[in-house]
């Protein structure tokens, strides 16, 4: 089990994860897009002695592109981190609920990441964190922009808060597409499940903020939560419609998904995502019982190419990978 999945959040049946960044910047240090190697790993040094020792620091340059993708199927650091090996490093604290990137687009993006919905506490932990190396290094502020970051759509509190979340009920009953257009027009980002560029695979979408200038942290959190509270109660709806007027075709989808994943010999990583949503769906609805909804969110990320290839003396083929998935699946739905 992924370290970071553990423990209780709201609305799970629905809320898969809720995570806060923070972007900063060194005073006086030049920005990684012109940073050379010998400037790269000074501010890794800084970052790395502003932190105490439940943190370990993971060099890019150092890991395989195995274990740089594993990294970031778990959600622990964003494939933007990867860009610049040479420069690039991140602290892990001992739990993996908190991530400090280093050199990724700013000198520093700091990350909690939490089960369900959990904005208030995922801010509380990354503000705590922020204070931290704050009381050692000196950021780039202005009193009248805020937190100066490289891109900006960061200035001013420098945060990003997104929440993952499953909905299978609104794109079944045809209705995702109105309320991902009405997210967006109140000032939202909808995106795929590894962020930006990335697709809803599994009908998982990311909602987040755009706007980090003008209006306060705490603004920020209840703007989204609010918004979010409401996609759930459309959801929830959504679903009552499908056991009242279609049970038995939704529970025949249900049962037919679990079916495949628990006998399939060889399954893609994207045909796994679409039957696992089913499956987690199921348990949500309450028609699936004794599936631990941890446990598939779990599988979710097990399931990706980099993750199934863990063990592997070799490099695997897409037909090897398929192969494997399909173990790893028959493995945990037959418990």
């Amino acid at each position: 089990m992924n370290k970071w999945l553990d423990g209780d959040g709201l609305e799970k049946d629905i809320v898969i994860s809720s995570r806060v960044r923070l972007a900063r910047n060194i005073e006086d240090n030049t920005l990684p897009e012109q940073m050379n190697s010998q400037a790269g790993k000074k501010v890794v040094e800084m970052v790395k002695k502003s932190l105490n020792d439940d943190f370990v620091l993971y060099n890019i340059e150092d890991l395989s592109d195995r274990e740089r993708n594993i990294f970031v199927e778990n959600h622990l650091i964003s494939p933007d981190l990867l860009k610049k090996p040479q420069i690039s490093s991140f602290l892990l604290r001992d739990d993996e609920k908190v991530t400090v990137m280093i050199n990724e687009e700013d000198h520093i993006r700091i990350q909690v990441l939490l089960p369900g919905l959990n904005l208030d506490e995922s801010f509380k932990i990354c503000n705590e964190v922020d204070d931290i190396i704050e009381e050692s290094l000196d950021y780039s502020f202005d009193e009248k922009f805020g937190y100066l970051t490289s891109c900006p759509t960061n200035v001013g509190t420098g945060l990003r808060a997104s929440v993952m979340v499953h909905l299978p009920a609104l794109v079944l009953t045809g209705h995702i597409n109105g309320i991902l257009q009405a997210v967006t027009q109140l000032g939202l980002a909808v995106r795929g499940i590894y962020g930006e560029g990335s697709g809803s695979l599994g009908n998982i979408f990311q909602i987040s903020n755009q706007i980090t200038l003008g209006e306060s942290e705490e603004e920020i959190i209840s703007k989204i939560k609010g918004i979010v509270k409401q996609i759930i109660s459309r959801e929830r709806q959504s679903r009552k419609l499908l056991l009242n007027t279609k049970r038995i075709a939704t529970e025949d989808k249900i049962y037919r998904s679990l079916g495949v994943l628990q006998n399939s010999r060889i399954i893609s990583s994207k045909e796994s995502m679409n039957l696992l949503s089913d499956v987690r769906l199921g348990v949500g609805m309450g028609i699936l019982e004794d599936i631990d909804i941890n446990a598939l969110d779990n599988l979710i990320i097990e399931i990706q190419p980099a993750n199934i290839e863990k063990g592997s003396e070799q490099e695997l083929n897409v037909t090897q990978r398929d192969i494997k998935r399909a173990e790893l699946l028959r493995r945990n739905l037959n418990k």
